[in-house]
């Protein structure tokens, strides 16, 4: 049986929330460029930042340092699951399908990579769904923690409000696919140099 080996599981999910906690920030900034401007919330309209490190800077001196965290319990969660999942399943199905190095190809890493990323991506969706509200300073979601805004979520919106996509775009499956494959064969080609 390949998932006797947990090694995968948990190194995969291990470095994921490593890397997540320590680029979080960014990736919190790269949200409030994103939604700044839109019409959709009166607050957003105005421009407040001029690029990258002007917004990091305004962020955390208009909120304090440890704005530029907000949101991050969810972030790391969805790591938790996401990376633990993604690279488990990959090598546990690499295991599984090929028994000697020579017998790799391609296309069978393509569809161990787009099997993996598809799953965890489906599981760990409600957690990225929280990330980036609270990362929006969305007030509704930073004051009642992680368990109590998937709650708000929930009563709000019901189940489909947890799995909400932020663009039609990212709803397709072929982009998803895509992502994941492309991750998974960048990793693969790094690893086997």
């Amino acid at each position: 049986m390949a998932f006797q080996d947990w090694r995968p599981f948990v190194y995969g999910g291990g470095a994921s929330v490593f890397a997540e906690f320590f680029t979080f920030p960014i990736d919190l900034t790269k949200t409030r460029l994103q939604i700044q401007g839109q019409h959709i919330d009166v607050k957003l309209t105005k421009l407040k930042y001029r690029g990258m490190l002007h917004a990091m800077y305004r962020i955390s001196a208009d909120d304090g340092f440890r704005s530029l965290y907000s949101g991050v319990a969810p972030a790391l969660l969805r790591q938790a699951t996401y990376g633990t999942i993604k690279i488990g399943i990959y090598y546990s199905l690499k295991q599984m399908l090929i028994k000697e190095p020579e017998d790799e190809t391609l296309a069978l890493s393509l569809i161990c990579g787009v099997f993996a990323g598809v799953i965890s991506s489906s599981v760990a969706n409600p957690t990225d769904v929280l990330k980036v509200r609270m990362q929006a300073a969305n007030k509704d979601f930073q004051h009642k923690g992680m368990i109590g805004s998937f709650v708000n979520i929930y009563k709000q919106e019901g189940v489909k409000g947890l799995w909400r996509v932020r663009s039609l775009y990212q709803m397709s499956l072929f982009h998803s696919l895509l992502l994941a494959s492309v991750y998974l064969l960048s990793f693969i080609s790094e690893v086997s140099i």
